[in-house]
């Protein structure tokens, strides 16, 4: 198996995805918070070594935008090398990316990125669109007019990203609608919930919009669903988020990806 670690020298740290400052020479990030979302998912903020937070978040975002795929090996003494530090904290942060289910690490070898079956995929679609079904609930009963024109602009940005045929910009601004939602819902328990799943979905949710056409019927869906928000139709909004869920799911599974994810497990 490659190591692949050179693949993904677009991803940037941190601290500059925060300035929206290139790094190394890099062109700015058009796609926002990609890293700031991870920190806080992660909660990276909590931990004081700051190459932990740098190689957490390089190979994060390298296995959740699919630079990095199910299986492919993670060198420790490459990372170490890439990121100027020890391996300690290249440990550190391997370790806690697989209690996140991100990364696997087997005694006597070498650490890889997480991979997935089916009936596991099928597992975590199954919950989050119920989850997101009571989103919907909630957001179409307290948002404020403010909180709909909000949604309604974040969609509007998702719509230009989609129509550019741009993945990861319309994917990263989709995560944050999802998120303004369950803030406006104020349910702490469920957006604690959906966050715990947050870091597995996200690898799914991306590897969906990658299947062809896929990104328009995405798009659509989301129009749907604020559109019964605006109308205050909860009941409409829960099954809309719940019937996008089951079409995202439908996406990865013929496009074969969670096959092709469990074969590289077993490889």
């Amino acid at each position: 198996m490659g190591q692949g670690l050179g693949q993904i020298d677009d991803v940037r740290q941190p601290d500059a995805e925060q300035s929206g400052q290139p790094v190394s020479g890099q062109p700015a990030e058009p796609v926002p918070n990609r890293a700031t979302e991870l920190v806080r998912l992660l909660k990276l903020t909590e931990r004081r070594e700051p190459a932990v937070i740098e190689v957490a978040t390089w190979v994060g975002l390298g296995i959740i935008e699919g630079r990095l795929r199910p299986g492919e090996d993670l060198n420790s003494v490459e990372l170490s090398h890439r990121f100027n530090s020890s391996r300690t904290p290249v440990r550190e942060a391997l370790m806690l990316l697989e209690q996140e289910g991100l990364v696997e690490i087997r005694a006597r070898r070498r650490p890889r990125v997480a991979a997935f079956t089916p009936q596991r995929v099928r597992e975590i679609y199954y919950v989050r669109g119920h989850l997101l079904g009571l989103v919907g609930q909630l957001v179409a009963e307290h948002a404020s007019d403010d909180d709909l024109a909000d949604l309604r602009e974040r969609l509007g940005e998702m719509q230009e990203r989609a129509d550019a045929g741009d993945i990861d910009g319309y994917f990263w601004r989709h995560v944050a609608l999802q998120e303004r939602m369950t803030d406006i819902g104020g349910n702490e328990t469920l957006k604690g919930i959906l966050d715990s799943l947050a870091l597995r979905t996200l690898i799914l949710r991306h590897a969906s919009l990658a299947q062809p056409g896929r990104l328009r019927a995405s798009v659509a869906d989301q129009v749907r669903i604020i559109e019964a928000i605006e109308q205050r139709d909860g009941e409409l909004a829960a099954m809309l988020l719940l019937r996008a869920t089951h079409a995202a799911l439908a996406a990865i599974e013929a496009g074969g990806w969670s096959e092709r994810s469990a074969s590289d497990e077993n490889g």
